[in-house]
């Protein structure tokens, strides 16, 4: 597992077979046990998840729907933004194979000798985080400029750009649905750019000889509008934070997990960009990954980012049209750029972002 390009640290290192933090090697990786932010309690984890099931809702009909059958959609949609932050979609445009191949070719490019991948491998929070994620990343912009064919790994090359049209096309279809959902007209969201920048970021996560003391990726909320993701058929990691409890996502095969982001919420006001757009109404949940004993694992996250590389002075604030005079604004404007260097500044803290901007 390699940490980026300049780093020298031998992260495929295994750590000391012993409880002794002290002695542990490479310490970037250990969270300590003080930390109660990172460290969890696996058992309880898993007794929570037997109770807990984030909404899983089928799109299949959404474009031959009449309107009492899109309004139904549009309703549980809505409804799972407003109280879970977090829901899965089944019967959507993307191909399971495609779904599936995309994961494998994960494997297979992080899989190669570190020769054929270290010019790609990145970890943006790898000074700043006080623990380092155990976890390989490759990330690319795909829009509003695709990459050049050449600057893709080989590997993902395909397989990538394939999978990237599908994403730009339900991500969409889901801005339009929020959008319906929150009383505003059909393409309110993208006429605001919401989907204009766009990123497929690619981890990996070896197997952690000791993943009780490290962690796949620390607690944080997605500091941009929507994240459309797939989850590793081989094994579930993926927890989020329910009424102050974490609880496990089971993976669910062909479905992709679709959460909201920072500024859609402060938007239309209940999290993340989305969160800020909606001024709340819509929730962006904290969430982490663990890190895993036995088996590797992979994901790749479509993160929809706004008018962030395009239009930098553009600004995002809760949506006017939302606001009523008992309703008032619950965030300051703010770039998109603003924000998301925010976050980037403070890194995987366990720090939530927005707490800057609130009024």
């Amino acid at each position: 597992m390699m940490a980026s390009n300049s780093d020298n640290h031998d992260i495929s290192t295994r750590f000391e077979s012993n409880n002794n933090y002290d002695r542990m090697k490479p310490k970037i990786f250990i969270s300590p046990p003080t930390d109660d932010d990172v460290i969890i309690n696996l058992d309880s984890c898993a007794e929570s998840s037997k109770e807990f099931c984030i909404p899983v809702i089928d799109v299949g009909d959404i474009k031959e729907a009449d309107d009492r059958q899109r309004k139904m959609i549009i309703d549980q949609v809505i409804s799972a933004c407003e109280n879970f932050g977090f829901f899965q979609v089944v019967n959507h445009c993307v191909p399971k194979i495609l779904m599936d191949e995309m994961l494998e070719n994960i494997y297979m490019f992080n899989e190669q000798s570190a020769e054929g991948k270290s010019s790609y491998i990145s970890k943006f929070d790898l000074y700043k985080a006080p623990t380092t994620n155990w976890r390989d990343t490759y990330y690319c912009y795909m829009a509003p400029t695709p990459p050049k064919t050449e600057e893709i790994p080989i590997i993902l090359r395909d397989t990538m750009m394939e999978y990237s049209d599908f994403m730009e096309k339900l991500g969409l279809e889901l801005f339009k649905l929020m959008s319906e959902g929150l009383g505003l007209t059909r393409n309110y969201l993208t006429d605001m750019e919401c989907a204009k920048v766009w990123a497929l970021i690619c981890n990996y996560y070896p197997e952690c000889p000791q993943p009780e003391l490290a962690v796949g990726k620390s607690k944080h909320s997605d500091a941009y509008f929507l994240t459309i993701l797939p989850q590793d058929n081989h094994i579930s990691s993926l927890q989020v934070l329910h009424k102050n409890q974490w609880v496990d996502v089971p993976p669910l095969h062909g479905a992709l997990i679709v959460n909201v982001g920072d500024i859609l919420q402060a938007s239309i006001s209940l999290s993340g960009i989305i969160q800020i757009v909606s001024n709340d109404r819509l929730k962006s949940v904290e969430h982490m990954a663990l890190a895993n004993l036995e088996h590797p694992r992979a994901s790749i996250g479509c993160f929809f980012y706004g008018s962030y590389l395009e239009q930098p002075t553009r600004k995002y604030g809760p949506i006017k049209e939302l606001l009523t005079e008992t309703d008032c604004p619950g965030y300051r404007e703010m770039t998109s750029y603003e924000y998301i260097a925010h976050s980037y500044e403070i890194g995987l803290k366990g720090k939530y972002p927005l707490t800057k901007f609130k009024l």
